[in-house]
């Protein structure tokens, strides 16, 4: 599924963003995905990664051009310089920009990747029974609140 960097630019359906930064698209109504958005509010020291919900019009448009599900989502999608990096490859991918402390997320790439993907799946599969719900929108962090694209 290798698109050329950029490609949602030269979609219709994605509304136009400023996407010179890191984009997290994640699911608003997870738990465990409002824990990942706090963590990343936390880790990103330098503050450019922004975070959108997949249930905004932006954050459903970008999943559907890469072929994910909006509607129930079980996929996490982070964009880099144009570059889709989706599931665990995100995770990873995202912890490797934050430097610090979330850099042993890397002792992670010694799991297989088969297995990190199954273990991913399953995770996201089952999150709202396992971690239930919560709005990350509501947050009412005011820095926290200016990284979300709606």
């Amino acid at each position: 599924m290798a698109q050329a960097a950029y490609s949602y630019r030269d979609d219709s359906d994605v509304p136009l963003f400023d996407d010179t930064t890191p984009v997290a698209v994640m699911d608003a109504e997870c738990a465990l995905c409002s824990w990942g958005a706090q963590m990343i509010h936390r880790l990103d020291k330098r503050g450019t990664v922004r975070i959108c919900p997949v249930q905004s019009p932006l954050g459903a448009a970008l999943l559907r051009h890469y072929g994910l599900q909006p509607d129930d989502p079980d996929s996490w999608l982070f964009l880099d310089q144009g570059q889709p990096y989706m599931d665990f490859d995100a995770v990873l991918y995202a912890c490797a920009t934050f430097g610090g402390w979330a850099r042993l997320a890397l002792c992670l790439h010694l799991v297989p990747k088969p297995l990190r993907h199954w273990l991913y799946q399953r995770m996201a599969r089952n999150r709202y029974t396992v971690f239930g719900h919560k709005d990350m929108c509501a947050l009412p962090d005011p820095s926290f609140q200016k990284r979300l694209l709606r």
